[in-house]
């Protein structure tokens, strides 16, 4: 027996038909998979028209379209959620896995898959600690990326021409940093006119960091030296601004050095991290950007008084000394006495000097002129007369001279014929030489010889020594003698001796 089914249109006992039947006394239709699907969507949809769900974001993606879709789950469970494009981009952060967020909005089904989906009007982060949370899932994303790396950091020029403000023109912000620029150092200020909070905040303060980065150095507005990206305390919320990644990016990218001051002292945001300097307030990024002037006018003197201090310490030292060598060396007055004195008597003794020559002078002037008296020169010219007369005849004065220089030459012509060497060979005395022509003067230099030669008066005649193993030569025939000096003739007034006064002479000892 087949047990019936309680959808099942037969009676008790009866087989299941094939076919669809409609019941006696039934009037309800069938539905399709669409009209339980619509009317399920439309149960859904009116009973939850407006909720406010809290939850985890999982699976955040984005479309092209600019749709955004994710799961909001808690332990337990987990609903789909979508969120169209016009209100994605009304969000004030960016969404992420990992963070618990209220979003609100209605329920309803997605007939396409059976499935039952919240459709997200807005979302905000669920608490501060969401927040937090968030901040530092971001923060650690940026330091990996090495937008906070202190070699990225910039010190700033010590005193800048322009400083850019990027901030509330309407908020006390400015006015503190204006006031405090006039205090210090007088400056121009460059306002860059933002929101610092709410939708868009980021986006503005992004926007005018890169616009003052973009000036050009030589263009018609000055570009700044320094930026200061400013704004009052407020909570977390209040300075999300700062925390997104556009504005904290456009930070770190800023060819402009940034000074942050955003919110109070305790207050801390990514911007700070990323700027090139963190100021705890507003104003006291103005006296990080600036110094005092009054202190570098100070600073400027005493640099001054130092340099002339520098100088004229030298100037002082060589004085000291100056008056020290001073007072060793004596009074030039007496120096000066002393020299006046000698000069004047130089003075008095040339003047005695000059008196004296011109008197010597006048005196030889006189003398000299006496000898040129007409009696005198008279006189002087019988005497050289007198003298000429009596001196002697010009051709005595020769013939003595003609004399002198005969009686020269005879003792010349006399001494050479007494050292005539072949003189004496005349008397029978003769000349050895040797085989080379060289003069023989003793019996071993004869002996040593070959053969000797003998030159007499009227030849020469050679021999062989007795003991010599040469043969003995004929006798060569004996030369010409050398033809004597003649011997000077006899003057008439010599004697018989060969004088010329008759007196003996001292005659050749050959």
């Amino acid at each position: 027996m087949v047990k019936s089914s309680p959808y099942d249109n037969s009676g008790p006992g009866e087989e299941a038909p094939l076919l669809a039947r409609q019941r006696p006394g039934d009037n309800a239709e069938p539905l399709t998979v669409s009209e339980i699907s619509n009317a399920l969507k439309r149960t859904v949809e009116d009973r939850f028209g407006h909720v406010r769900l809290r939850g985890e974001l999982s699976g955040v993606k984005r479309a092209a379209s600019g749709h955004f879709y994710a799961c909001l789950k808690d332990d337990n469970a987990v609903i789909d959620a979508v969120m169209w494009r016009g209100n994605a981009q009304r969000l004030s952060f960016r969404p992420e896995d990992g963070i618990e967020v209220v979003a609100t909005g209605k329920v309803t089904t997605y007939p396409g898959r059976s499935k039952y989906q919240i459709v997200v009007d807005s979302m905000e982060i669920a608490g501060e600690g969401a927040l937090l949370a968030l901040l530092e899932k971001l923060k650690a994303r940026l330091d990996a990326e090495g937008l906070f790396a202190p070699k990225r950091k910039r010190r700033l020029p010590f005193l800048p021409q322009v400083i850019g403000v990027v901030t509330s023109p309407t908020g006390s912000v400015i006015r503190d940093i204006l006031h405090r620029l006039a205090d210090r150092f007088p400056s121009r200020v460059l306002v860059w006119p933002v929101m610092v909070q709410g939708k868009g905040a980021a986006e503005q303060v992004a926007a005018a960091v890169r616009g003052f980065g973009a000036i050009p150095a030589d263009g018609p507005v000055p570009r700044p030296d320094v930026l200061i990206v400013a704004r009052g305390g407020g909570s977390i919320e209040d300075l999300w601004a700062f925390n997104e990644e556009v504005a904290v990016r456009a930070i770190a990218e800023s060819p402009i050095p940034v000074i942050s001051a955003v919110g109070h002292e305790t207050d801390t945001t990514l911007a700070d991290y990323a700027a090139d300097l963190r100021a705890p307030t507003p104003t006291a990024a103005a006296e990080l950007a600036v110094p005092v002037r009054g202190e570098l006018l100070n600073m400027l003197m005493e640099l001054g008084l130092r340099k002339r201090r520098g100088v004229q310490r030298p100037v002082l030292l060589a004085r000291e000394r100056l008056e020290n060598w001073s007072q060793r060396l004596p009074d030039p007055r007496a120096i000066v006495a002393e020299r006046g004195q000698r000069i004047d008597d130089l003075g008095e003794r040339l003047r005695r000097g000059l008196a004296t020559r011109a008197a010597r002078a006048q005196g030889r002037l006189s003398e000299a002129g006496g000898f040129l008296r007409p009696a005198v020169l008279t006189r002087m010219v019988a005497q050289e007369r007198r003298r000429l007369a009596s001196a002697p005849d010009m051709r005595v004065l020769v013939s003595r001279i003609q004399t002198r220089r005969a009686e020269q030459l005879s003792a010349t012509a006399r001494l050479l014929s007494q050292l005539d060497p072949y003189a004496p060979l005349e008397r029978g005395y003769a000349v050895v030489t040797g085989a080379q022509g060289e003069t023989i003067t003793s019996r071993a230099a004869a002996s040593a010889q070959p053969a000797l030669t003998l030159r007499f008066a009227d030849g020469s005649i050679d021999i062989v020594p007795a003991g010599s193993a040469a043969p003995a030569s004929a006798l060569a025939p004996a030369p010409a003698p050398a033809p004597r000096p003649s011997a000077p003739r006899k003057r008439q007034d010599e004697g018989t001796d060969g004088t010329a006064d008759g007196k003996p002479r001292q005659q050749s000892l050959f």
